[in-house]
Parts: C-alpha cells; sequence; structure tokens
C-alpha cells in the first residue's frame, strides 16, 4: 500500500505571489508531494496566459524538491483525481477569506467526498499579500519586488508599463488625427 501523501494547491495565479510560495513551502514540510495546479480561468480576464504562468510557477518552485506544477481546466476535484491528490489546499489570509473558501470546500466534498480540504495560513508578513493587488500596484508604477519573485516582477514591469493603456499595450498606435476644439459647454462648435 502506498503511504504517500499528496496535496493539490490549486489556483489561478495571476501572477504568484510570495504568499502563494510560503503556502507551498508550507505545504512541502507537511506532505510527501504538492501539485501547484494553474487553473485555465478564461472568464477572470487574466493578465498573464496559462502557459506564461506555469512557466512563471515552474521557475519560482524550482529549488522546491516536492513541488511540481500542471494546468487544468476542468474541475479542480477531476484535476485532483488526475495527480492522485487526497488533500486539496487552500490558504486563509483573513477572516473574510473563510466564507468562500468554506463554500467551495463544501462544494468539492459534494463532488469529491473523499478529497479533503486543509487550510493554511501564510506567513504574517503575507496576510494582505494577494494578486490583484500586486498588479494593481504595478500598474500605477510601484515597486513589487518584495511581493513577488524576480522573474514575475520583470514580467508585469514589461506587461503594465506606467501610463499605458490595456489597449495600447496590445495593439498598434493609432494615429492622431486634427479635432475641432470643445468648447465650455462640452461641445465641439458646429
Amino acid at each position: 500500500m502506498n503511504t504517500s501523501r499528496t496535496a493539490l494547491f490549486p489556483g489561478t495565479f495571476d501572477p504568484i505571489t510570495n504568499g502563494h510560495l510560503d503556502l507551498a513551502r508550507r505545504a512541502g514540510h507537511l506532505f510527501d508531494r504538492v501539485v501547484v495546479a494553474v487553473a485555465d480561468s478564461p472568464s477572470k480576464g487574466v493578465l498573464f496566459t496559462l502557459e506564461e504562468r506555469v512557466e512563471m510557477i515552474r521557475v519560482a518552485t524550482r529549488g522546491m524538491k516536492r513541488v511540481e506544477v500542471v494546468s487544468f481546466g476542468d474541475l479542480v476535484v477531476d484535476c485532483a483525481r488526475r495527480v492522485g491528490a487526497q488533500v486539496m489546499i487552500r490558504g486563509l489570509r483573513a477572516v473574510s477569506d473563510f466564507e468562500f473558501e468554506f463554500q467551495m470546500a463544501l462544494m468539492n466534498r459534494q463532488l469529491s467526498p473523499r478529497l479533503e480540504v486543509a487550510f493554511l495560513m501564510p506567513s504574517q508578513k503575507y496576510t494582505y499579500l494577494n494578486s490583484t493587488l500586486v498588479k494593481e500596484v504595478a500598474r500605477l508604477g510601484g515597486d513589487v519586488t518584495d511581493l513577488v519573485p524576480r522573474l514575475v516582477a520583470e514580467r508585469l514591469r514589461a506587461r503594465l508599463r506606467p501610463g499605458t493603456t490595456p489597449a495600447a499595450r496590445t495593439r498598434r498606435p493609432v494615429r492622431a488625427t486634427a479635432r475641432r476644439p470643445v468648447g465650455a459647454t462640452g461641445r465641439r462648435p458646429a
């Protein structure tokens, strides 16, 4: 009988933060194998492609012997079955995370009764940290080097140059055209 314990650590990881890495390390101390499962999540409007996120996580976790990275686009419980996970890891930063995580844990238990959910708390220095906050700081030109792995910080800087709009980062520049001046009423004179 195989007594090896595998934990699945699923998420969108757009992008992975030092808080996520802290949880992966903590899980690595508790389980024989930790599989970081990167969700495709196209409906979330992600900044980085699935392939980019997987690559950044593989680079960031290279030194973690018990950690591997996969991607998935189906139910998380199906991903857990494929990798042989008995436990799913979820992070709880604050009480505000609990209600959502509790609801998801109950749904996943309904779908896969044998898959347990273990909640881990990150180090205190990461309790405020999340991917959305990191992207906003980077978008506004702030320094995120202490919040994410070095490669992620570089990719964020390249993708979110301050002063550019999302359209300007993804499309060719539009040529300027002459416009008539706008009057005091906000209307263009006839």
